[in-house]
């Protein structure tokens, strides 16, 4: 959650009209290494899920494994 809001922050940051480049790029920067921790971390739960919660959400062992075996800079 926290995240989440930290990345729509950023998000709201970077369009800011009065930034500067060197402002920007960090910003975009500081967004993309949001999401790939939050990728990196949500991909290493799904790994971590039991038969019963995978069936719950509607994925099979072989799809959480692929998908959790996945780079974290991958979208």
């Amino acid at each position: 959650m926290a995240q989440t809001a930290t990345r729509i922050a950023l998000a709201d940051l970077s369009a800011a009209p009065s930034l500067s480049p060197l402002a920007g790029m960090t910003l975009r920067a500081a967004a993309a290494l949001t999401r790939w921790s939050e990728r990196r971390r949500s991909r290493r739960a799904l790994a971590q899920l039991d038969e019963r919660l995978l069936f719950d959400i509607g994925v099979d062992r072989h799809a959480a494994q692929a998908e959790a075996r996945r780079h974290f800079w991958l979208g």
